[in-house]
Order: C-alpha cells, then sequence, then structure tokens
C-alpha cells in the first residue's frame, strides 16, 4: 500500500455539513470531477495499491467506499450535486427524510486514516461492540483517535463513520496507549 490519492475540492462558507452521495458504479471518479467543475466541495475516497496478475504487476486505484461520495455543502447548496445524472440521491437515517449528516472531527479522522495509512483501509457496515479508545502514538498514523478493535486475530484501529459503520486498519499493538478518562470528556 502506498500513499492514498483522493480527489478533493474546497471553497470557503460556513455551515458547510458532510453528505453523503450515492453514485451510479463505475462513475465515482467522473462525478467527482463534474463536482469539483460546480465549484462544489467533495471527498472520494481512494487508495492507490500494487496489484498482482500472472504476467505483470500494477498500480491502481481503489475505491475505498465504492458507488458514494462524500460532498460538504450548505442547506442551499445540497440539491446541485443531485442535478448530476450519476448521483441519485443523499444518505438518509432510517425513517427520517433529511440527508443523513457525517460528523466534522468523523471526517477528519477517516480522512487522516486514509492519507497516512500505509496498509489497506477497509470499511466495515457490520456493528463492531465498542472497544477501548486509543490514540496512536507511533508510526505514520501517529495522532489518530480511535477504537482498538480485534478482527479474525488482528489488532486493529477503528475510526467510525455513524452512518456508514466504520474504517479500520491494523496496527501492531505498541503503537497505541489507552485514552485516558478525562482526555475523552474533555474532547
Amino acid at each position: 500500500m502506498q500513499n492514498t490519492n483522493h480527489i478533493e475540492i474546497k471553497s470557503s462558507t460556513a455551515h458547510r455539513q458532510w453528505l453523503v452521495a450515492y453514485v451510479q458504479s463505475c462513475l465515482e471518479k467522473k462525478t467527482a470531477q463534474r463536482l469539483a467543475a460546480m465549484g462544489i466541495e467533495c471527498y472520494l475516497p481512494v487508495q492507490s495499491e500494487i496489484r498482482q496478475w500472472s504476467d505483470r504487476r500494477k498500480r491502481v486505484d481503489r475505491l475505498v467506499i465504492p458507488m458514494m461520495i462524500f460532498v460538504h455543502v450548505t442547506p442551499q447548496e445540497r440539491p446541485l450535486p443531485l442535478s448530476l445524472q450519476a448521483i441519485s440521491r443523499y444518505m438518509v437515517l432510517r425513517g427520517e427524510s433529511t440527508p443523513a449528516v457525517i460528523p466534522d472531527e468523523q471526517m477528519a479522522q477517516f480522512r487522516f486514516m486514509l492519507d497516512y495509512s500505509p496498509e489497506a483501509v477497509e470499511m466495515c457496515s457490520v456493528p463492531l461492540a465498542p472497544g477501548d479508545a486509543v490514540k496512536v502514538i507511533k508510526g505514520p498514523l501517529a495522532g489518530l483517535e480511535g477504537e482498538l478493535i480485534t478482527v479474525n486475530g488482528k489488532n486493529k484501529v477503528a475510526v467510525r463513520l455513524d452512518m456508514l459503520g466504520c474504517a479500520h486498519v491494523d496496527i501492531p499493538i505498541g503503537f497505541v496507549e489507552k485514552k485516558d478518562k478525562k482526555e475523552k470528556a474533555v474532547r
């Protein structure tokens, strides 16, 4: 695994919220480019990895969350991404009609994990039992805060994205320390 590449466009206005938009399969990158051309801030999580075929090795970009793109819009800008044919709708919580909002802190932690993890970041939509809150103290992910979990006998640090599940990455147990409850309460 190498550093993450992602497509991101920035613009500045207060009261923006991160929403998740559903995109037609295989049109995620083109949709991100079209949103950029419209001046809409978006984030498409992509990781670069080396794939092995029988006759060659090649670096390819892998979508971390296929058929979804994050958009950072104000309530007034919310209808604009839906004007693109490739975007069908926003993710909503069960029983609600308004789009689900991803908190800024969760997006920041998710983006940090994707940018600095040398390992493949995977998404897990199955709810995980809450574990100990940890902070990474060594390695390229130093400073990342999340939960320590064990999946198939491997230690992983998980960052939750409330409506999508969690992103997790392998990490040596010596690279993390348990967060104090006082520190957790201050945040």
